[in-house]
């Protein structure tokens, strides 16, 4: 009941000042974020990558303006360089929203978007790992998956994500299931009609693991992006059944989420990957976050009552 609200409040502008403005949301943010920057993420990274992977977000979407496109685009180079020098990029990678590197600008925004993306590629290239294009809401989705056919042409190595709620999504699987493709398998965090979108957890349980098949019966490199205990035994009785080794799949968890079953996991030889977001441009991401686990809403709400 609360997924609804939830989403609806993560474009508000108002919502985001209220939260953004209480005191005792940093305490939740700082559970799934790992810094305001590269300086206070870089422990993060540094911890995680012991005996985990990590893929990087710098936090920002639905840029508008130019120059901000550019700065987000310098962030990641300068995270890539980072990881370089820390001599960590053989387990770091990072995630690019392309809505935040200039796909929603008014002129030319998929051209702008696709340059940016190809700088960033180039940087991962440089350092030797590899750069994965996030997917948003649907109504994103061609203009994303046309953006990763260009870039692969020289960055064959660029990863994408799928959506498994979308009611496409198995036909995008078999499409991108080719050898030296790699594809995030998640659920779908956005708030989708039903015109295009599962919206029963049954019915996208259900196209989660249709996906996946197809993902595993191909020749790529597939990502399950999932917490779900079912799915992620699902995905290891899958890998198993089409012949994979540990590490011709992954598993990709948030980071905040789910700790000791990833440390699990990993003490078991499996590879697995955690989404690290930093940054100051949370609140999407955090209110994402809240509506995958109304728990934590009773905790927001609280801290809301104390300061009003």
């Amino acid at each position: 009941m609360l997924r609804k609200p939830l989403l609806l409040a993560a474009g508000s502008h108002t919502c985001r000042r209220i939260v953004e403005q209480t005191p005792m949301t940093r305490v939740m943010v700082d559970r799934f974020v790992a810094g305001a920057d590269l300086a206070e993420a870089l422990p993060a990274i540094e911890e995680v990558t012991e005996d985990r992977y990590v893929t990087l977000d710098f936090l920002g979407e639905d840029t508008v303006d130019l120059a901000r496109a550019e700065a987000t685009v310098r962030a990641y180079e300068e995270v890539l360089a980072a990881l370089g020098e820390a001599g960590l990029s053989a387990r770091a990678e990072v995630s690019v929203k392309l809505s935040a590197v200039g796909q929603f600008l008014d002129r030319d925004g998929e051209k702008i978007a696709l340059d940016h993306a190809r700088r960033i590629a180039r940087a991962a290239q440089a350092v030797g790992t590899t750069m994965t294009l996030d997917m948003e809401d649907h109504t994103t989705t061609d203009s994303t998956l046309g953006i990763l056919r260009e870039l692969r042409q020289d960055f064959p190595f660029v990863g994408a994500v799928l959506q498994a709620y979308l009611r496409r999504t198995e036909a995008d699987c078999r499409d991108l299931s080719g050898a030296g493709s790699r594809v995030r398998l998640c659920k779908g965090a956005y708030d989708e009609p039903e015109s295009v979108a599962y919206r029963d957890k049954h019915e996208v349980d259900k196209a989660y693991v249709r996906a996946l098949r197809i993902l595993m019966e191909g020749k790529g490199y597939p990502m399950v992006a999932s917490h779900d205990p079912r799915l992620v035994a699902i995905a290891g009785e899958l890998a198993a059944a089409c012949g994979r080794s540990e590490d011709g799949y992954e598993h990709q968890m948030l980071y905040g989420i789910r700790d000791a079953e990833q440390v699990r996991l990993a003490a078991e030889g499996k590879r697995v990957r955690v989404y690290v977001p930093y940054g100051t441009e949370w609140y999407g991401y955090y209110m994402r976050r809240l509506a995958e686990r109304p728990a934590n809403v009773l905790f927001l709400a609280r801290s809301l009552v104390t300061r009003n």
